[in-house]
């Protein structure tokens, strides 16, 4: 009888060892791999928003084809920061040594997406003009199957956890046209 049980224990740990372990290894890789794709697709988006100065529908739309590629469901929250000088000026409007301050107002995902969105057919473009500051930030709204086996294995648990995300932003560097 004790034969039979130790028997019956070595099965299912060899079951657990060769089946479970290798695929929370390959669900982690597969996570890896999304984060990966993620973080470059962020950068290269805000990069290229950063760069010329322009953002439109289109832009956004193969952002998030790019990044649903990976499987993922993701939450996508832009922020615009718009500066709004405020020119008492010393000499010349192309001074940099302007009396005033410099004051941003922001424009977030619903804003900047309402901006952008085409109406009776024909394109939208939001320019940005030197100095704005854009930023986006991915998170995945998902559960993984690498989130679901840890959680099974680890009773690790949470609402707000996730294991994808990225987040790009940085100044813009060009006057965008509205062509």
């Amino acid at each position: 009888m004790g034969d039979t049980i130790i028997t019956i224990v070595a099965i299912v740990l060899a079951a657990i060892l060769m089946f479970v372990f290798p695929l929370m290894s390959m669900s982690d890789r597969t996570d890896d791999i999304a984060q990966l794709t993620v973080t470059t697709q962020t950068t290269e988006f805000v990069d290229n928003v950063r760069t010329t100065g322009r953002l439109t529908m289109d832009d956004y739309s193969a952002f998030e084809q790019s990044i649903a590629a990976t499987g993922n469901t993701y939450d996508i929250e832009m922020e615009l920061q718009v500066l709004d000088e405020n020119p008492g000026k010393k000499t010349t409007q192309a001074d940099y040594t302007k009396i005033g301050e410099n004051v941003y107002y922001s424009m977030y995902t619903s804003q900047i997406l309402d901006t952008i969105a085409p109406s009776g057919g024909a394109k939208k473009v939001l320019t940005l003009k030197e100095g704005d500051w854009f930023s986006a930030t991915v998170k995945n709204t998902n559960t993984t199957l690498a989130q679901t086996l840890s959680n099974f294995f680890y009773t690790v648990t949470g609402n707000d956890t996730y294991v994808i995300a990225a987040e790009h932003g940085g100044y813009v560097t060009a006057n965008g046209t509205g062509e």
